[in-house]
């Protein structure tokens, strides 16, 4: 009976290990992106039980065992990167004028959450240069609209369907454009900010639908926007930061090919994962809450930030922009296949042309 147990559960965990490998784009394929540090875990106990408890006097143990230790193996390769094992993509700022940075909060605030006090302590503790906040409706608008003294540079999108966007700005913000390049009533944000020096950046804030039963059945309208944007920015010459809750963890395909796409960096790589999403339960969480940027800069801080009563921790993450100092940064690279299969998904959707401030 162990043994048939075993064997069950060691199947089961091979079959949703590997089955993201299959193209297929609905969301009960998609979604095992997702707990690939949970699934590596539950493998490796597996994996630990079986050298315990089985006889391997005979050939199916050692089968059983192969294929847990290759599900550790599948699974780790994903993750790694997002560990302090793997080397640092994005270098630290050491030695750097304040008037060269630029400094995010974001939160995905949760629509029907009214703990708007502890967000706007946040904003106050950490005084970033740039708020984005996301599920925003009118309520939430009202409340934030009291950074505007000291954030006088807005862009205003409140809805009642989770996908409303604001951004506050205390850096001039100029050429602002809010799009809905895939699926009306899900809005990206587009603009160039200036920094304290006079350094213009080109700036995108998105919030992609993800693959789900209650959402979009299949995740053809996330990657189609996200790497839309992708292409766009790949052959900007300005400063580039692509923020927001892209409804995809940093480590799946989507995600890796939009960063070989458009050549931005991820600053989580060497330092660890900064799971934001589910805050109110430790066990199932992942990182949803994404910052990308060009090789113009490097890192100040990063930071996982407190609870607001959301189902997404806030993001914190200053930057520096050094381009000498970032000249040598490498991302993931991709080539002729990765730019093909980007493009094959960009016209499922044929999402509409995406705004370049300052191009």
């Amino acid at each position: 009976m162990m043994f048939v147990v075993l064997a069950v559960l060691t199947g089961v965990l091979f079959v949703v290990t590997f089955i993201t490998l299959w193209r297929y784009e609905v969301w009960w394929v998609r979604d095992w992106d997702f707990p690939r540090l949970q699934l590596g875990l539950l493998a490796l106990t597996l994996l630990v039980i079986e050298i315990a408890l089985l006889d391997f006097s005979q050939i199916s143990p050692w089968i059983m065992t192969a294929l847990s230790f290759i599900c550790v193996c599948y699974q780790a390769w994903w993750v790694m990167p997002y560990t302090r094992f793997f080397p640092r993509e994005v270098k630290q700022a050491s030695r750097f004028s304040p008037d060269d940075t630029i400094a995010f909060l974001a939160s995905n605030v949760l629509m029907p959450n009214r703990n708007a006090d502890a967000l706007l302590q946040q904003i106050r503790a950490y005084d970033p240069d740039i708020v984005v906040a996301l599920e925003t409706d009118d309520w939430w608008q009202d409340k934030l609209d009291t950074l505007v003294q000291r954030y006088p540079y807005t862009i205003k999108c409140p809805q009642d369907n989770l996908y409303g966007m604001h951004v506050y700005s205390r850096l001039l913000l100029e050429e602002v454009a809010i799009q809905f390049l895939v699926e009306d009533g899900v809005p990206s944000m587009h603009a160039l900010v200036s920094l304290r020096s006079g350094q213009k950046v080109q700036v995108h804030f998105l919030h992609p639908a993800p693959p789900s039963p209650t959402e979009n059945e299949e995740s053809t309208e996330r990657d189609a926007e996200l790497l839309v944007v992708a292409k766009s920015v790949a052959q900007v010459r300005l400063p580039v930061i692509v923020a927001g809750d892209l409804n995809d963890v940093a480590w799946s395909a989507t995600t890796r090919l939009f960063r070989k796409i458009s050549g931005l960096l991820d600053p989580r790589v060497g330092r660890g994962m900064f799971n934001s999403f589910h805050a109110k339960y430790p066990f199932v969480r992942w990182p949803l809450d994404h910052l990308f940027h060009s090789r113009h800069f490097v890192l100040v801080d990063i930071k996982r930030m407190p609870s607001i009563d959301s189902d997404h921790f806030p993001m914190f993450i200053k930057l520096a922009y050094m381009p000498e100092k970032g000249k040598g940064q490498k991302g993931i690279e991709g080539g002729a296949e990765d730019e093909q299969q980007a493009q094959e998904k960009i016209n499922e959707k044929r999402p509409g042309k995406v705004h370049k401030p300052g191009a």
